[in-house]
């Protein structure tokens, strides 16, 4: 239970939970209507009361049911916002028929007691008023996963990533939406959405993959701009997860970073969406999510368009809340056809490449950044193979141990996977790696003419007392994402291989001693070409 709520006993006349929303709103109190939820806002406080509502599902007719969900929301949702939600408190009634909030007498409902967040921290709002930067994007994409990382998983959740329970989820959007979509979409339309999501559920070795490795677990189920806050002290708080059906929270965790991507292109940020994935796939090491990120991106914006078609259609709403959700239901279902089309930015293959601490990882960041596109790194796939984490060291002996050529053929081999299914979800990739032989240089060639897309080996050179500088400086750092020393320099330059093999317009060099902005204004014009 949460402590006694600032706003003291809000009295209110007997009644039905009509009453009691027309009241609350009287004592002062902002409402905002959801299609399960009632939300007054006070000063600094938040009350949330279920509606007696049944979905199908969801069923909150009764208190009990909506005590149950009260208690769910508050637990499942301190994970990503500890510090907001305060606790559970009763709506209860005296012997006089006086109504309160956390006051005394019999208690007729329940209520989620939360700390207010403030509006202009809210992520939506931040784009809206051109606040919500690139950083932040990054910094989003880091904590969901941890988050994730962190999350359960076991033979309960992993059984929600079975074709046969998402195919279940599907038709149950299309058959709840059957007699309203006709409002929204035409019926070729609606039907190719049907079709192409029920077509993608067919190949089921590519959801069966995400199970095997452990990537269906309990999430957020309703990771949206809107449940995001970037607080003034740095931290994210991150609200309303879904508490009334599991089966809507445990998942794959493509389906809860997907939510965010598909909101922010909703948004109109593709840009700032495909930035969002491949940080997330960076620090999750799930660039597998590529295999899936599409349908699950149509699929949460049907589910969008689903719920705001329910409240365009509750009669109990305001006439500006249906009007408002009508126009919202449509434009998500529209979203939700989209991710079957052609994306915005072609797929290439981006090979960066050259000797030890020549600036390869900045370059192929920039690159990364320019094009909205995954940067695969060898130093990170590497450790994840031996099971480290990204700057814990694998010091060993020059070419032995972790940098074997057996190790480094394991390396690239996993490098060539990955890219193939990023390439495949019709996306572009970059990859990271020294590309210190001929064979792997050819080898992404290969690649990018095996998918017939556009290939370009960026060399990254700069002068070697600048090289010896910046392996002295990672030294005295200690912990980084690559293990190179200075003293590794000399063999490794006798080993790189002359780069004869590409076409003079596959090849372009990058002098990383230039000025960083100097350098990313030629990349820009560079891809551009």
């Amino acid at each position: 239970m949460g402590g006694p709520s600032s706003l003291g006993i809000v009295k209110l006349r007997p009644g039905n939970m009509g009453d009691l929303k027309t009241d609350l709103e009287a004592a002062g109190l902002e409402l905002i209507e959801t299609h399960i939820s009632w939300v007054f806002l006070g000063p600094s406080e938040v009350f949330k009361i279920k509606r007696p509502v049944d979905f199908g599902f969801l069923d909150f007719t009764t208190v009990e049911a909506r005590r149950w969900a009260c208690d769910a929301e508050v637990r499942l949702n301190r994970r990503l916002a500890p510090d907001v939600y305060l606790g559970v408190v009763p709506v209860t009634v005296d012997g006089a028929g006086a109504h309160a909030i956390d006051g005394a007498g019999r208690t007729i409902d329940w209520a989620v007691h939360m700390r207010r967040l403030s509006m202009e921290h809210r992520a939506d709002e931040m784009l809206t008023a051109g606040s919500l930067l690139p950083e932040h994007v990054d910094q989003l994409a880091d904590r969901i996963a941890r988050f994730h990382a962190a999350a359960r998983c076991d033979q309960e959740t992993s059984r929600h990533g079975e074709v046969a329970t998402i195919l279940g989820n599907v038709q149950e959007n299309f058959e709840q939406t059957r007699d309203s979509i006709a409002d929204y979409l035409t019926e070729e339309q609606a039907r190719e959405i049907e079709t192409w999501q029920r077509a993608m559920l067919r190949d089921k070795e590519r959801f069966e993959h995400r199970i095997a490795t452990e990537r269906v677990r309990d999430g957020h189920g309703d990771l949206r701009l809107e449940h995001v806050y970037f607080e003034p002290a740095g931290s994210i708080s991150i609200i309303d997860c879904i508490e009334f059906n599991d089966r809507f929270r445990y998942g794959d965790v493509c389906a809860d970073i997907a939510f965010l991507s598909m909101d922010l292109a909703w948004h109109g940020r593709v840009d700032l969406a495909e930035r969002l994935l491949a940080r997330y796939a960076r620090e999750s090491n799930d660039y597998g999510l590529y295999s899936v990120v599409d349908f699950y991106e149509s699929y949460r914006a049907f589910v969008r368009g689903k719920i705001a078609s329910f409240l365009a259609a509750d009669a109990v709403a305001a006439p500006s809340t249906r009007e408002r959700a009508k126009r919202e239901a449509r434009r998500y279902f529209l979203l939700s056809l989209a991710y079957e089309r052609p994306p915005l930015v072609p797929p290439r293959l981006i090979a960066v490449g050259g000797i030890i601490a020549s600036g390869k990882s900045r370059t192929a960041e920039a690159i990364g950044e320019l094009l909205a596109a995954p940067v695969v790194s060898s130093d990170r796939t590497r450790k994840h193979l031996m099971g480290r984490g990204p700057e814990e060291s694998l010091k060993s002996d020059a070419w032995s141990g972790p940098y074997s050529p057996s190790a480094t053929k394991a390396v690239y081999e996993t490098l060539w996977k990955t890219a193939d299914t990023i390439l495949s979800s019709g996306r572009p990739v970059v990859i990271d790696a020294s590309f210190r032989t001929a064979e792997t240089r050819s080898s992404a060639r290969a690649l990018a003419e095996a998918r017939n897309v556009p290939f370009l080996f960026v060399e990254c050179q700069a002068p070697r007392d600048l090289v010896l500088q910046r392996l002295a400086g990672r030294e005295e750092k200690g912990a980084h994402v690559s293990d190179a020393r200075s003293d590794l320099l000399d063999e490794f330059e006798r080993r790189f291989e002359p780069i004869v093999e590409l076409d003079a317009a596959e090849h372009v060099r990058v002098d990383t001693s230039r000025p960083r902005e100097e350098n990313r204004r030629r990349l820009e014009k560079m891809l551009e070409s």
